[in-house]
């Protein structure tokens, strides 16, 4: 029987865990530790983010900081994670010739163990691609890992005693994620061990019951071991710099947000942010930031490709990102270098809006699907407007129609639309918006204007692609459904808070899309 260490190294910080993530994952890479499972916890609570994400786009930092919530980053991709001293962190190094080449398989494979020690314990778990562990459909474990040389690190989290209020406070929690899953709230997106069972099994017996999982789905034996003196010094060595701000916000947003270019793709493997800076004199692309919730190998990846869009005509961005990923053909779970480039491609769009009379800092502010800008504003006919931006105590609030009494920045869009031609729809839910795109579709709407959240946008890009009608979306501004974590009365149209339309932008778009300018332009 093949044997493995089991290394328990109990109570650490965020740094001391990270930090020894990355040492064990190279000491393994060396041939200097054999195949290891090891099991962890934290203390502080901690917010890890995902190797590719950035701290302000995904944690809460005044609730955080008041919390005395750790924050760092995780070696491995994926999305943030809130970890409480309840919950119960596993991992396990090894090399590739013992565990297999391919993430998706290990990915699997390892999913199987922790399932089958959640057996033991009573808890009927079964495995959702593309890394989480689910009980009736609620996640009781994510999972991500990284290969290094020939060596790979798989880790988990399995959720004992979990407080779901404060992950959701700490965390800005993913809303584009939600969708896959079709749930009303993050707090019916999981589960724990004293939800199931009704009560908490001692660490001990958890750690049994997953080492029983490892021994029978891998076919192995565990001897027990204590970090080696020599692991001991390096960790102690290298902890400042995974505790440092230069690891944290390794990866930032631009300095000049006037120049930067934003867009998002939600692909089957994950959510894709891109954010380019952008010289328009020059027409040169000078930054490039992607992040994103995906696990990609190597973990450089994404900065090698960051690297070779530095400072590079306009031009040649698509095409060095198609060979980028022709040549270094690395491993991802889910994605296709085509999900980068059309992400990057619906970025570079926006250069053209100066010339339709939008500013670049108002560029990110418009979704555009199914078309370019152009195409859309050639001859719209519909304006589709969101009820959550209708007076609250409204009579028009849960239907159609507007009084233009002028309380709310609805009546004037009707106003725009009438003058433009437009007929004005008000979307009562979710249910009405794919009814609505689907008759536009039927009865050959050429093209649509809109207004909804970017977080809205983000996380349904799916219902307006797959409706096949041409269309440009603008933000809106207040506190929304998703900020406030009302999504599930929004979806059936009882969200009680006021949105506010950008009305300006929304005219100036609306203006472009006027008969004598779309003369002047497109003959």
């Amino acid at each position: 029987m093949v044997r493995w260490q089991l290394l328990d190294t109990g109570i650490l910080t965020a740094a001391e865990n990270i930090t020894l993530d990355s040492i064990l994952l190279e000491a393994r890479a060396k041939g200097d530790i054999p195949n290891t499972v090891r099991f962890m916890q934290f203390s502080p609570s901690a917010v890890l983010i995902g190797y590719h994400q950035t701290v302000e786009q995904e944690v809460r930092l005044e609730f955080c900081r008041k919390q005395g919530i750790d924050i760092n980053r995780r070696i491995t991709g994926g999305g943030a994670i809130y970890f409480d001293s309840s919950q119960l962190g596993w991992e396990l190094i090894a090399s590739k010739a013992d565990i297999g080449y391919r993430l998706d398989k290990v990915t699997e494979l390892v999913c199987e163990a922790v399932i089958r020690g959640l057996k033991t314990l009573g808890v009927n778990a079964n495995f959702r691609p593309r890394n989480d562990i689910e009980v009736n459909g609620r996640k009781i474990s994510g999972t991500g890992g990284i290969f290094e040389d020939n060596a790979v690190l798989f880790q988990g989290t399995l959720l004992v005693n979990f407080d779901v209020e404060s992950m959701i406070r700490a965390l800005r929690i993913p809303t584009e994620k939600l969708a896959d899953k079709e749930l009303a709230s993050a707090r019916q997106r999981v589960t724990c061990l004293q939800e199931e069972l009704g009560f908490v099994p001692s660490l001990d017996i958890i750690k049994q019951a997953l080492q029983a999982g490892f021994e029978e789905v891998l076919g192995i034996r565990f001897e027990r071991m204590e970090l080696p003196e020599k692991l001991q010094q390096v960790l102690d060595y290298r902890s400042p710099e995974f505790a440092s701000r230069e690891w944290i916000e390794e990866t930032r947003e631009p300095h000049d947000i006037r120049q930067t270019l934003r867009a998002t793709n939600k692909a089957k493997g994950g959510l894709i942010r891109a954010s380019l800076v952008v010289d328009t004199k020059r027409m040169a692309l000078k930054q490039a930031l992607i992040t994103g919730d995906f696990f990609v190998s190597p973990s450089r990846t994404i900065f090698d490709l960051e690297a070779i869009l530095k400072d590079i005509p306009i031009i040649e961005v698509i095409q060095k990102i198609e060979w980028f990923f022709e040549h270094n053909q690395p491993q991802m779970s889910g994605l296709q270098g085509a999900d980068f480039v059309a992400c990057v491609s619906s970025a570079l769009q926006r250069m053209e809006y100066p010339s339709l009379g939008i500013p670049l800092e108002e560029a990110n502010y418009l979704f555009t699907v199914n078309g370019s800008i152009r195409d859309i504003l050639k001859q719209p006919s519909v304006l589709l407007l969101p009820y959550c931006a209708k007076l609250v105590g409204c009579e028009y609030r849960y239907q159609e129609g507007c009084s233009r009494c002028g309380g709310c920045s609805i009546g004037k869009a009707y106003e725009l639309a009438e003058q433009r031609g437009l007929r004005p729809i008000t979307i009562q839910n979710y249910e009405h918006l794919r009814t609505t795109l689907q008759e536009c579709r039927t009865d050959g709407v050429s093209s649509y204007i809109g207004c909804c959240c970017k977080a809205f946008f983000a996380k349904r890009q799916g219902i307006f692609r797959n409706a096949g009608v041409p269309g440009v979306l603008i933000d809106i501004e207040n506190s929304t459904c998703y900020d406030l974590d009302k999504e599930g009365e929004a979806l059936v149209g009882r969200f009680e808070n006021q949105t506010h339309l950008r009305l300006g932008l929304l005219e100036r778009v609306m203006s472009y899309a006027d008969t004598d300018t779309l003369q002047s332009e497109f003959t």
